[in-house]
């Protein structure tokens, strides 16, 4: 009797082993308590090279206008412009911040989340998608049903952070943006972009 009860536990615990063995990367549970924060600055003015002045000054060699100067100036129409932007809401896991996508002056365009405040988890990017935001349960699941596009990994759960947006991509196909965990195939939180 006795040893069929220790044979009962051995195998008891080598089933909790194995399921702990599966389970434990497939949940990492531990992302519940953990958080990375990233803050990132918006990405301002290009600096360009400023002609420098021709000087005559004994402690330096005489210039001449046009060369090259270390000194940067940001350029005259220089400056983020607000293309579309939109307000977290709570999906999967509590979810707040904003989202905006911004053309900087060299025309390139990222997506910036602004004071992001999430759960840590396994996989999570940032979409854009088409789908429709729907709060509560019902809008879960839908971003990936339609159009959706990846921007990356998500740097950080917390903070504000900036994701290139490809070229190639066509804004006009996207109307939201989802923290998307690829592992349970749910959103954590999106927001409906507006022009």
């Amino acid at each position: 009797m006795a040893s069929h009860r220790k044979l009962i536990g051995v195998v008891a615990g080598a089933a909790v082993v194995a399921v702990a063995a599966v389970a434990l990367p497939l949940f990492q549970p531990w992302r519940l308590v953990t958080d990375t924060v990233v803050d990132e600055a918006l990405p301002g003015a290009v600096p360009t090279v400023a002609p420098s002045l021709m000087t005559t000054s004994s402690k330096a060699p005489p210039t001449i206008s046009g060369e090259p100067s270390s000194t940067l100036v940001p350029s005259k129409d220089a400056g983020p412009a607000v293309l579309s932007k939109g307000t977290f809401v709570t999906h999967e896991h509590d979810t707040s911040g904003a989202v905006s996508i911004v053309r900087l002056a060299d025309g390139s365009r990222i997506l910036r989340l602004q004071d992001l405040d999430t759960s840590d988890g396994p996989d999570l990017e940032v979409w854009l998608s088409d789908a429709k935001v729907v709060e509560g349960k019902a809008g879960w699941h839908v971003f990936d049903d339609g159009k959706a596009r990846s921007l990356g990994q998500l740097k950080g759960n917390k903070g504000s952070q900036n994701y290139v947006i490809p070229s190639e991509v066509d804004l006009g196909d996207f109307s939201s943006v989802s923290i998307w965990c690829n592992r349970f195939n749910v959103s954590f939180g999106a927001a409906e972009l507006k022009t």
